[in-house]
């Protein structure tokens, strides 16, 4: 996708008003959709290359233990899922750390982040060196008034870090000729905007919903939004329905808002816990950064994968809640995964 889409994706937003319940877009991979296999009862064939015929639930999930440490070699009998309280059988189950991996790095280059940006670039770009694989891809968005696709997917790990390092702070209009997009005044009163919660949506619908096999969303952020015509839910709705692990790395500068109110963490860790990911606090700390990035590295080549055929085949819209849970009682497991998917039809 050019940065020519993603102006005319804004622009499209923006006139539909963003009404509350944004519907899929025609041929968007929703969670359910995107998580369709014809598997059957065969646990052998891998999740990435099978027909999307059979309303097959496909989740991507983590277990730690009580260290934080990533627990490997579980087998299928281990576990069980619920969806919307009720059992499900489990149509096949394998640790997926070889499958490929589409990544976004989404960077705030908002005024805020003028003194951690830097560290941002090159932490990141070490770590896409160390996580691509020949058959994994990534791309960049960056956002501040305005979102713009600084690279979008590749292998090329030189022109991914290229793209991160073309960041720069951006507290002015342009772009798109649309207030609070990056492209006109914003009101008076108002902080020149942060479009978090857009960025977020045209990550997921418009890059991540297209790709097959595991997703994962890191924002390098301090978690404010000003300006977004979107809410975070239905930013949280659209990396669900792309179904996208978000991370956060909260980069935050506390001294930039000297004595005045933050609050960017809270709805961080909704992002993440509805989605499957977690907040990671870095502050300014380069050591904290590379780290952070270093615990997705390990999370990301350690997911396993579970598939099952919903007991309700009611393909109505709703939101399915699901639990996978561990079922010796005696393991302190921490399973980290999304909380539900919509149950939308892809046609």
């Amino acid at each position: 996708m050019t940065k020519a889409r993603i102006l005319q994706a804004l622009s499209a937003l923006f006139v539909l008003g963003f009404l509350a319940g944004l519907p899929a877009v025609e041929g968007q991979q929703s969670a359910p959709t995107s998580s369709q296999t014809q598997q059957g009862e065969d646990q052998s064939q891998p999740a990435d290359t099978v027909k999307v015929d059979v309303n097959v639930v496909q989740l991507f999930f983590n277990v730690n233990d009580k260290k934080g440490v990533p627990v490997r070699n579980l087998a299928k009998d281990e576990f069980e899922v619920l969806e919307d309280g009720k059992p499900q059988n489990i149509k096949y189950f394998a640790a997926e750390s070889d499958l490929p991996l589409a990544v976004g790095i989404l960077i705030d280059s908002s005024a805020s982040q003028a003194r951690v940006l830097r560290m941002e670039q090159q932490v990141g770009g070490e770590f896409l060196n160390e996580i691509l694989r020949d058959k994994d891809v990534a791309f960049v968005l960056g956002f501040d008034v305005r979102v713009d696709l600084l690279q979008d997917f590749t292998n090329s790990i030189p022109a991914l870090a290229a793209a991160l390092n073309n960041a720069r702070i951006n507290t002015d209009g342009g772009g798109t000729g649309i207030a609070g997009l990056g492209g006109g005044a914003t009101p008076a009163g108002t902080l020149r905007g942060t479009l978090l919660y857009d960025a977020v949506y045209l990550a997921s619908n418009d890059e991540l919903s297209h790709q097959a096999g595991r997703k994962a969303m890191i924002l390098l952020t301090d978690g404010e939004d000003q300006g977004s015509q979107l809410s975070v839910k239905n930013a949280i709705e659209a990396a669900q329905k792309s179904n996208s692990i978000v991370y956060v790395l909260l980069c935050a500068d506390r001294g930039f808002y000297g004595f005045g109110e933050y609050s960017g963490e809270a709805k961080m860790k909704q992002f993440t816990r509805e989605t499957g990911g977690r907040v990671i606090v870095v502050g300014n700390r380069l050591n904290k950064l590379r780290d952070a990035f270093n615990q997705i590295a390990k999370e990301l080549r350690s997911q396993y994968s579970i598939g099952y055929t919903p007991t309700n085949t009611a393909l109505d819209g709703a939101f399915r809640n699901i639990e996978i849970r561990a079922k010796a009682k005696d393991k302190d497991y921490k399973i980290q995964a999304r909380t539900g998917y919509y149950a939308v039809s892809k046609h």
